[in-house]
């Protein structure tokens, strides 16, 4: 079980590493989209930041120390990110081909499973039970 553990967090990292470099290429735009108006923060600057954090989450994730610390860390960059897609859902913004309700409305469900793989993975999940 700890072999898939491990495959699942460098899994997650590589992921991660690849959205981040994205963030800073190829989709800018398209994440600049995602970024809600309240923020107070030039949408470019959002993107950039968030990009930046996603890459070394992501070789974090990928180097397999401070297992427990990173899948913390994860887990509340997913969750800050969260109002982004809340954002996209309700104001009907289209990105990455979400270009219906019923896409957006399914992709907010993926955000707290990413959130509990973080956890799991990196053994966050099982530490935070026991109180450690």
């Amino acid at each position: 079980m700890e072999l898939i553990r491990k495959a699942t967090q460098v899994l997650l990292g590589a992921a991660l590493m690849y959205a981040g470099i994205t963030h800073l290429t190829t989709s800018r735009l398209e994440f600049q989209a995602q970024v809600p108006t309240w923020v107070p923060l030039s949408a470019d600057f959002v993107v950039l930041a968030s990009g930046v954090v996603e890459i070394l989450l992501g070789l974090s994730l990928a180097s397999l120390r401070y297992r427990k610390e990173v899948g913390i860390a994860t887990a509340f960059f997913f969750i800050a990110i969260f109002p982004g897609n809340i954002s996209q859902y309700i104001n009907g913004i289209d990105a990455f081909g979400l270009d219906s309700d019923r896409a957006r409305a399914i992709r907010l469900i993926f955000q707290p499973i990413l959130v509990i793989w973080a956890l799991w993975s990196t053994g966050a999940w099982r530490s935070l039970r026991r109180g450690r």
